[in-house]
């Protein structure tokens, strides 16, 4: 089952950008999702189980490096990238 996934990141803190630049490059690193990023927020296409394992760990990490950060998820079954 393939999913798509909107996240917004907010780190609690004064330098914002560089977690968020961290983490959606981390992301980019998987060559199994199809990731697309704007200034709003970004997106992630994929296999369902594969997508939330790699979100598991990733946004672990980005909590180790960056302790006060929200995200925000919108989890639609389906693949609604562009390329679908």
């Amino acid at each position: 089952m393939q999913v798509s996934i909107e996240i917004s990141m907010y780190p609690l803190a004064t330098d914002f950008i560089p977690p968020i630049k961290a983490f959606i490059e981390r992301l980019q690193a998987y060559e199994e999702l199809q990731v697309i990023g704007n200034t709003m927020s970004t997106q992630v296409f994929g296999d369902y189980s594969r997508v939330f394992d790699i979100l598991h760990d990733e946004m672990q990490r980005a909590h180790r490096d960056t302790p006060k950060a929200a995200f925000m998820l919108k989890v639609l079954n389906g693949d609604l990238s562009p390329d679908a």
